[in-house]
């Protein structure tokens, strides 16, 4: 009974017991709590960073296959450079870093 004497006054209020209850259920055993809620933000975050990079390599593929339908000499650099072609009268030496 000493240890109930020591407990304040607004500690032991019925009001501010189902405050503090409402506040863990809801930040810690609820479906929708404040871990999963930032772990979703972060997900969020790096889907709209992948958007964006996809979007950019998009935009430069579609750059890449216009020159290559449109000029000969570009379809032929990157033949070489790809596919590692060669011409009839050349030799091919492949240097790798």
């Amino acid at each position: 009974m000493k240890l109930l004497n020591h407990i304040p006054a607004w500690l032991k209020n019925k009001y501010f017991i189902a405050f503090a209850s409402f506040v863990v259920i809801m930040l810690f055993m609820d479906k929708n709590d404040l871990f999963t809620t930032m772990a979703r933000n972060k997900e969020l975050r790096e889907l709209k960073e992948s958007r964006i990079y996809y979007s950019n390599e998009i935009q430069e593929l579609t750059t890449v296959r216009d020159n290559l339908m449109r000029d000969p000499k570009t379809i032929e650099k990157y033949a070489r450079e790809k596919y590692l072609m060669k011409r009839d009268n050349e030799d091919l030496f492949v240097i790798q870093d």
